[in-house]
């Protein structure tokens, strides 16, 4: 692979990286947030004894379950950006195998 070649997709998966590591600090603070609200609704649930309350807790439960599941893939997929980073810049310095 050309060193031009290599420069340029260091150059995108830099870019991709930084974007993924920015929507992380977005979606950690969404997710406190959200747990803050499960935690409330939990709370609401168990004083009012009411299906309004159990039926709203579940609804949050479930965001945040769809929450951590993404931000689960998403901090995937930063792990692998930061390896084909790696190989890439193995390749720039050491040559190709």
């Amino acid at each position: 692979m050309h060193r031009t070649t290599i420069e340029r997709r260091l150059s995108d998966g830099h870019q991709r990286l930084v974007r993924a590591r920015s929507e992380l600090a977005v979606l950690d603070e969404q997710l406190m947030v959200v747990n803050e609200m499960a935690d409330d609704t939990r709370l609401r649930a168990l004083v009012a004894e009411t299906p309004v309350a159990a039926k709203e807790h579940d609804e949050v439960s479930r965001q945040m379950s769809a929450m951590v599941r993404s931000r689960q893939a998403l901090v995937d997929q930063i792990t692998d950006l930061e390896h084909r980073q790696d190989d890439l810049l193995e390749r720039l310095t050491i040559g190709p195998a």
